[in-house]
């Protein structure tokens, strides 16, 4: 007898959202597992934003369900089991970087192990340890969320256009956490314009098109 297979760490099904009475997206249906990359494309306003806004439990969809673990996602499970980092960073303007890092693992929890000053390291930023987060570049702030999310304990990370604002290092520092991040079990959605490579880890590709009015 044939054993039963773990489910996929989410699996989205007859996902649709519409505003305005407009389809952005949709209906569609994806799955991620433990250990591999989805990696979405598509035009300006294809809905990839929405899409992992929608996977993330920001926004609503009209129709369809996510599941994590083979379960309904609730606000719980989306909240432990997911990382986000969106075109905002979701970081204090008048924090320290290191504060920022700190007040953030105090809310939702991070890895024991990774201490602050080694996620500070891990991206490059250790030197700014002290810096406002106003003062730093576009591509430091993304580096910044980066090491928030390296930090996380959760499984699967969204990353919406994370190669964004970065030069050519940030963007294979962003290839290697998150090769990092799936060879330790877990798994990463990302979106892209389709101008970066996918990154160096089992990856399967979901291309968006936008809806027709």
């Amino acid at each position: 007898m044939t054993a039963p297979s773990n489910p996929p760490l989410l699996r989205a099904t007859d996902l649709r959202f519409a505003r305005n009475d407009q389809t952005v997206f949709g209906p569609l249906s994806l799955a991620v597992e433990s250990g591999e990359a989805l990696l979405v494309e598509g035009e300006n306003g294809a809905g990839k934003t929405t899409l992992i806004r929608v996977l993330a439990g920001l926004l609503k969809a009209q129709e369809g369900q996510v599941m994590l673990h083979g379960q309904v996602a609730t606000p719980m499970t989306q909240a432990t089991s997911i990382s986000y980092l969106g075109h905002l960073p979701g970081l204090k303007a008048d924090l320290q970087c290191i504060e920022n890092l700190e007040h953030l693992a105090a809310l939702q929890g991070y890895r024991a192990e990774r201490t602050v000053k080694q996620a500070l390291m891990r991206v490059g930023l250790l030197p700014y340890a002290f810096t406002p987060f106003r003062q730093l570049s576009a591509g430091q702030r993304k580096r910044l969320g980066l090491a928030r999310m390296w930090r996380s304990q959760a499984p699967l990370w969204l990353l919406d256009e994370p190669y964004a604002n970065l030069d050519l290092p940030g963007i294979e520092l962003v290839n290697q956490l998150i090769a990092e991040h799936v060879a330790e079990g877990g798994a990463a959605i990302l979106t892209s314009h389709g101008a970066y490579a996918a990154p160096p880890v089992r990856t399967r590709t979901l291309h968006l098109q936008v809806a027709q009015a």
